[in-house]
């Protein structure tokens, strides 16, 4: 009996020297959280498991600083062992919805969510979960009517107050969403979280000094808040204080020299003080670090563009790296980003050899005149061998019989653009990753646009301080449409808008979306909003030659012209951008007869000719307008805000 009682007692004993430290370590963990020290609280959760695989609330904290890590697999893994342990707790299952929606699996979050409120139709965790999942789901208006029943209901709640900002910020409302941050700021004076919101709300209505003077109150009181920290640097650059904004950023890359964000930054802010020089020994720093940092290699490379000399080294350099990728796209059939590659490095280093391999997939894409242009380039610059020389040889005959000899034209001669677009970004737009993100990705587009064969795009400054100094530009500088460029993205996602307005009146012409996640997203998104724009436009050429019935138009197989299309033919110089839309008007009288295409090459198409009215008033010179069911939509954005979803999950 003794030995029994002396056996549970070490038994309990033993049992006892295990909980104590495991509690230990998971108290510890809190006090990491407290901190947002999520790696050394990751450390104690895991020390605490170790010694109790059963403690739920260390499961459920291990889940919760993955979640903050954006480690979502493992935090689901996690939260879903914590909900075994702890089936009852809400807290755990609102923990999973929130995991759910960050890795997209959002049918699995409503069930679950809708499960909870089910329950507790008032619990607060599962009410903002539900608004999180109106925002994956691309409905910010519902979630905005959900926070706002919500606040009625906990008027004083700093989350509520602030999510109803930022939602209504995105939806346009900044006056309003002004009005819910003061609430909490009023409500929760000494949080620096509360600050750190007010600050970005602030800086997103324009009211960079109030941003400022926020921002600071945050890091008083929370010195060293990285996201505050980084955020002011962003403020800095704004307000023009470019050298303050390259220290903070300094400071930024000596905590983590992988912040890719702090040495983008303190490239552009080099730039803006006019030292190219130094920028670019920056941005080639950081690109060493991050080689596909887009937005990083785009600053670096249009800076090489427009301050060093064609014989640079450097430019060769970097084209080098777009001829790798292309070839490396080519070997998977990607043409379209073959094709981006090539053009990118040619624009860096135009007198490359690599320019037979562009020439080579023109070839292959059906365009034999556009591939013989680039080997006759090639030839004046004296890069021809035999092989060269041989095909040059082949191509000239072959293309013997092609309708440009029959009508003896030159095509390169005749190609003419008819649309003249300007590209603007609001000076200080920027995202929450990059500062003048609008301003990059409207190069981007520009540089898009320029292998477009039906717009021509304007080289003005992307920069521009307001709406009004933007329209004076395009309108004054003869631009038929003017494009006013912003962006939104996070870690993972970009979505770029383009706002499209009437060169001539200011008036709004239409509205393009484009969002794409993973690699290469900034170029794929930039390429997004070109299609959509590019396919609206009405396609213009010129009637160049006629002959009887017959005549020769300027557009071709590769500005997408088909056989059997029928084009109005109108008075030269009489065609007026409509005031409003993407359209041309003219009036039946203007109207002198149609075209319709019999045969098309590749640079220009044969056709016949019907007059309109008694008399044949049909001229070479005259516009051919073909802009049947053509007219601008606004294009439907089918992806939810990729800033607003990251304000949101890092707001604890």
């Amino acid at each position: 009996m003794r030995l029994i009682i002396l056996f549970l007692f070490l038994s309990f004993s033993l049992n006892l020297e295990a909980q104590v430290p495991a509690q230990a370590y998971f108290e510890r963990g809190r006090s990491h959280m407290a901190e947002e020290n999520w790696y050394s609280a990751v450390e104690s959760f895991l020390e605490c498991l170790r010694i109790n695989p059963a403690h739920a609330e260390a499961t459920a904290a291990l889940a919760e600083c993955y979640y903050e890590l954006a480690e979502f697999d493992e935090a689901l893994n996690w939260v879903r062992r914590a909900r075994q342990l702890a089936r009852g707790n809400m807290s755990v299952a609102n923990l999973e919805v929130f995991t759910l929606i960050a890795l997209g699996q959002l049918d699995a979050a409503t069930v679950l969510v809708t499960e909870i409120l089910t329950r507790e139709p008032y619990n607060r965790e599962a009410l903002f979960a539900a608004g999180e999942l109106d925002i994956a789901r691309n409905r910010p208006s519902e979630a905005m009517i959900r926070y706002r029943e919500a606040v009625r209901r906990y008027p004083d709640d700093r989350r509520l107050l602030i999510s109803l900002a930022l939602v209504t910020l995105s939806l346009g409302d900044g006056d309003t969403a002004l009005t819910y941050i003061n609430t909490a700021l009023t409500q929760h004076a000494g949080d620096y979280r509360v600050y750190y919101y007010a600050a970005y709300i602030y800086s997103m209505n324009n009211r960079v000094t109030d941003a400022i003077r926020y921002a600071e109150r945050a890091l008083y009181f929370r010195p060293g808040h990285l996201a505050s920290q980084s955020l002011m640097a962003t403020l800095r650059y704004r307000n023009g204080q470019y050298e303050e904004a390259a220290r903070l950023c300094d400071i930024a890359i000596a905590n983590n020299r992988q912040d890719m964000s702090a040495w983008y930054l303190k490239g552009l802010s080099f730039i803006r003080l006019g030292r190219n020089q130094e920028a670019i020994t920056i941005l080639t720093t950081a690109i060493s670090i991050n080689e596909h940092d887009e937005f990083i290699r785009a600053i670096l490379e249009e800076t090489l563009i427009s301050s060093t000399n064609l014989e640079d080294p450097r430019r060769a350099r970097y084209a080098l790296w777009h001829f790798n990728r292309a070839r490396s796209f080519r070997q998977r059939n990607q043409v379209e980003q073959a094709l981006f590659e090539y053009r990118r490095g040619l624009r860096l280093n135009p007198f490359a050899p690599d320019r037979r391999e562009y020439a080579e997939l023109l070839r292959v894409q059906g365009y034999p005149a556009r591939y013989l242009e680039e080997l006759l380039f090639l030839q004046d610059q004296g890069e021809a061998d035999r092989s060269l020389n041989d095909a040059v040889e082949a191509y000239s005959s072959l293309l013997s019989n092609a309708l440009f000899r029959q009508w003896q034209v030159n095509p390169v001669d005749l190609a003419e653009r008819h649309w003249k677009v300007a590209v603007f970004s609001m000076a200080g737009q920027s995202s929450f990753y990059h500062a003048d993100a609008g301003s990059v990705a409207a190069g981007v587009i520009r540089e898009l646009f320029v292998h477009d064969r039906n717009i021509m795009p304007m080289n003005l400054e992307h920069r521009q301080a307001s709406f009004s100094q933007a329209f004076r530009l395009a309108r004054e500088s003869g631009a038929d449409y003017f494009l006013m460029i912003s962006v939104t993205e996070n870690e993972r996602d970009i979505s770029i808008k383009a706002e499209a307005f009437v060169g001539r009146t200011g008036s709004p012409a239409g509205t393009f979306h484009s969002f794409r996640t993973g690699t290469d997203r900034l170029r794929e998104a930039s390429r997004g909003i070109v299609t959509q724009l590019s396919s609206v436009m009405p396609i213009r050429g010129r009637l160049l030659i006629r002959r009887q019935g017959q005549a020769l138009i300027n557009k071709g197989r590769a500005d997408g012209i088909q056989q059997g299309a029928v084009f109005d033919i109108v008075k030269r110089g009489r065609p007026q951008v409509a005031n409003e839309g993407i359209r041309l008007v003219y009036n039946n009288d203007e109207l002198v007869g149609t075209f319709t295409i019999t045969s098309v090459d590749e640079e220009i198409a044969i056709g016949t000719l019907v007059r309109n009215g008694f008399f044949d008033r049909i001229e070479p010179g005259d516009e051919i307008i073909l802009q049947t069911a053509r007219e601008a939509r606004p294009a439907v954005e089918t992806a939810a805000n990729p800033e607003l979803r990251a304000l949101l999950r890092t707001l604890r």
